[in-house]
């Protein structure tokens, strides 16, 4: 291999995790830290497995760290909310051997459902955090982290963002070290954390707070670069290279270690310059710690809260003018997102609309669901909350409000977080349907294995959990398990299970067309004589259904045989049968 090579963030973090000895690795997949994990699985000197959520995630890595050989968590930032449990109280407990978290934030919102800055959760666990700004610095802070990990018997949290996650910049490779492995040794005060031990390990974390800000006054991670002191500015993560486009000339203090904060080195700087600015993206992370100190800053003022700043944001909020970068765009028509040509969840809601059901959302490919035409949910909060929130509002309904309540969740969601919420329904008598929506993957992130598809991450069969004695086992009786693209049955089954009168679940069976593409059908077509233009077709939203003019400007409806996976679906809705299969 090269000694310098082009990497990605992710790439990059695996490769640190590789040469920083890393023995366990573990995660769930969620943009932007999806290919942190299929990286890390090319080494074969680590164990790196997809989890069932980020939780066990962590706990899995815990665990190996507490056992003596490194181990790195990753995952995007609402799955540390998920892990925050264990978060907080690993500060407590150390680590034995280097432990770190990676949360791989998505400003702007990209493939999010919120935007939260994770960069609080370091404080709110007092553990020291990390920020690289390029792919070097991603690899190079992977292995500080660890080392500094262990010095000081703390997890790290190894804050990226997805302009660095999924950027490629040039890295030159170190050959592995080899860590001394150690073993878990019994220290109940330590490990087991009853209140008379916690309380004594939370004075050890604020000790530790304190060695740690001597340590952010002193690592190399932190620097200034002198330049004209009539501007100082006070950077981290992405923004750095913003910064130093737009005024190359200025003083920066670059900080990769952003908690604690050098609260010294700060000073020293705001000292040395005339006006001093903060660059940061979404909170005010480190212009309020800084303000705190006693020290004027221009920050959240001049530079947006929300969404991703750029080269220009920056250069405005700096009142400096830079020459138009943006290449010319060409306008585009408009692409609204949808669900692919064939995929198994289209009938599935076309169907369910029909039913006039409340339904409850859950994080997935599904949700596209909401947007015309099918236009199929009502609520989409996190990961599992689409039965909670159906137990909510199936509670809170008045007796005159007959609509059933359906939730809607995908195969690896469920097995994430909505199995609690199923046995809450079974628990508590909670009459609502519960659709699990089975593909077989973890469609939204891209198609990664989960315990029900029956494959690990590194593609070996696997025992596949068994979703329909799963929902038995706890308690649900009334099952029902259907073929998505076959319409009357489903519709049947639907049906049958919202007029249960208790608990019930739907088991929808189709694998996602784009993970096995060996799958697709013999494309349909229609027949213009007989279509009448009803346009029942359009309202299946299927992409692959085009609108065209025939028969004296009338609108019908004209297949396109390239997206088309033949999943016959249209030719059940349509009441002319202009919709036919193409004869071979």
């Amino acid at each position: 291999m090269k000694d310098v090579v082009l990497l990605s963030g992710n790439e990059a973090i695996a490769r640190g995790a590789f040469e920083a000895d890393v023995r366990v690795a573990a995660g769930y997949p969620g943009t932007p830290s999806t290919e942190i994990l299929e990286n890390i699985v090319q080494y074969s000197s680590i164990y790196a497995e997809w989890a069932p959520n980020e939780k066990v995630a962590f706990e899995v890595a815990l665990g190996a760290a507490y056992g003596g050989a490194r181990a790195l968590a990753a995952m995007k930032h609402v799955g540390v909310n998920v892990a925050s449990d264990p978060l907080l109280t690993a500060s407590y407990t150390g680590v034995n051997a280097g432990f770190v978290l990676v949360s791989a934030d998505d400003p702007g919102m990209h493939s999010s459902q919120n935007e939260q800055d994770n960069r609080h959760y370091a404080r709110f666990a007092k553990i020291p955090m990390f920020e690289p700004s390029d792919s070097q610095e991603a690899k190079d802070f992977t292995v500080r982290a660890f080392e500094v990990s262990e010095e000081y018997d703390t997890p790290v949290l190894l804050r990226t963002t997805t302009r660095v996650n999924h950027g490629k910049s040039v890295v030159r490779l170190s050959k592995p070290k080899v860590n001394t492995r150690g073993r878990f040794e019994r220290n109940f005060c330590k490990y087991v954390m009853v209140p008379a031990h916690g309380i004594k390990r939370h004075a050890v974390v604020e000790e530790r707070l304190i060695r740690l800000r001597d340590l952010s006054n002193s690592i190399d991670l932190n620097f200034i670069e002198w330049g004209d002191s009539s501007i100082g500015i006070i950077t981290s993560g992405v923004s750095y290279q913003y910064v130093k486009e737009v005024l190359p000339e200025a003083s920066v203090l670059k900080l990769g270690m952003t908690y604690p904060l050098p609260d010294k080195l700060i000073r020293n700087f705001a000292g040395k310059v005339k006006t001093l600015y903060v660059v940061e993206e979404l909170d005010p992370f480190l212009e309020d710690q800084i303000r705190a100190l006693g020290i004027s800053v221009i920050g959240k003022d001049r530079f947006p809260r929300i969404g991703e700043l750029n080269p220009t944001l920056v250069a405005m909020g700096l009142g400096v003018e830079i020459p138009k970068q943006e290449a010319e765009t060409v306008p585009v028509p408009p692409r609204p997102p949808t669900l692919c040509a064939g995929c198994p969840h289209r009938g599935f809601f076309y169907v369910l609309r029909k039913l006039g059901a409340i339904v409850t959302g859950d994080i997935g490919c599904y949700t596209l669901s909401v947007l015309p035409p099918l236009e199929t949910m009502d609520t989409c909060v996190c990961m599992g909350a689409s039965i909670g929130n159906a137990l909510g509002i199936k509670r809170a309904m008045p007796q005159d409000d007959s609509r059933p309540v359906v939730a809607v969740i995908g195969d690896s969601t469920f097995v994430h977080a909505g199995i609690p919420g199923l046995i809450d329904a079974i628990y508590n008598g909670t009459a609502i349907t519960v659709c699990i929506l089975d593909n077989h993957t973890t469609a939204m992130t891209g198609g990664q294995n989960h315990p029900a598809s029956g494959k690990t991450l590194r593609g070996e069969d696997a025992p596949r959990l068994d979703l329909v004695a799963l929902v038995r086992a706890v308690g649900v009786e009334d099952v029902y398990i259907v073929d998505p693209y076959d319409l009357a049955s489903l519709e049947a089954a639907l049906r049958d299970a919202i007029q249960a009168g208790k608990p019930s679940v739907v088991i929808t069976n189709r694998p996602c067309l784009l993970i096995d593409r060996k799958i697709k059908r013999k494309a349909v077509a229609v027949n213009l004589e007989a279509c009448t233009g009803c346009g029942l077709c359009f309202k299946l939203g299927c992409p692959a259904i085009e609108s065209i003019r025939a028969d004296g400007n009338r609108r019908k409806a004209k297949i396109n045989a390239d997206l088309c996976s033949g999943c016959e679906v249209c030719i059940q809705i349509c009441r002319s049968a202009a919709i036919q299969c193409e004869k071979e």
